[in-house]
């Protein structure tokens, strides 16, 4: 299964858990907030996956459940306005992904639940005090990335013994991206150099960094 439809998926069934505390209403018509860090279209297959989770446990839209998308499209400043958004409509559940979504929802509402279709450290983040009693209004799914960044690095030293330095494109929007770095500089040891390069946004700017990286500037 392609880990977009997996993290759909779980999503989708994470969701049925604060649905079903709020007891079955005869008539009632649920009201989800889905907060996308990117667009419509390249979130496509994960939605897709979360819908047919959702329809899978009976929940189906236009009978009794609603969602309203909202999307960042890489600019996580927005979060913060679509919680409130979220908030003042009344929805019963936020689903979102990522530290910096997760991060603006359990600012904006303590009483909403919240759920994470995946994160990368909740407990580093302060999402959560610990996974085994995450409290509060908040659920969801960690793959806990410092540790398989690392494990990363090593495989690639590996599959290409001669490596000698590794770039690196990341966005320091995303507080979960300075413990990946550490996991990865910790896994390259004094044989590696890891090149890092901040605040790169889109295509094209990922682009020109990685020009920029086989020119040796910059």
């Amino acid at each position: 299964m392609e880990r977009r439809t997996f993290i759909g998926a779980i999503a989708g069934g994470l969701l049925a858990a604060p649905l079903a505390a709020e007891g079955q209403q005869a008539g009632k018509v649920w009201r989800i907030a889905y907060l996308g860090n990117s667009s419509a279209a390249l979130e496509s297959e994960l939605v897709a996956a979360f819908r047919q989770g959702l329809r899978d446990l009976n929940y189906v839209e236009g009978r009794n459940i609603v969602i309203e998308y909202r999307w960042a499209e890489g600019q996580y400043d927005r979060f913060p306005g679509f919680v409130a958004e979220a908030v003042q409509s009344k929805v019963d559940v936020i689903v979102t992904a990522g530290t910096p979504a997760i991060l603006a929802a359990k600012e904006g509402t303590r009483t909403i639940p919240i759920v994470m279709a995946v994160i990368g450290d909740p407990i580093a983040a302060g999402v959560v005090p610990s996974l085994a009693r995450p409290g509060g209004n908040i659920t969801g799914s960690a793959s806990m990335t410092p540790e398989i960044d690392g494990k990363r690095l090593e495989l690639l030293k590996e599959l290409v013994p001669r490596v000698s330095r590794v770039a690196v494109l990341w966005n320091p929007a995303n507080p979960n991206n300075a413990a990946r770095l550490n996991g990865m500089q910790a896994a390259s040891g004094a044989s590696t150099h890891i090149r890092t390069r901040r605040g790169r946004r889109g295509r094209s700017a990922a682009r020109q960094g990685l020009r920029s990286d086989r020119r040796g500037t910059g």
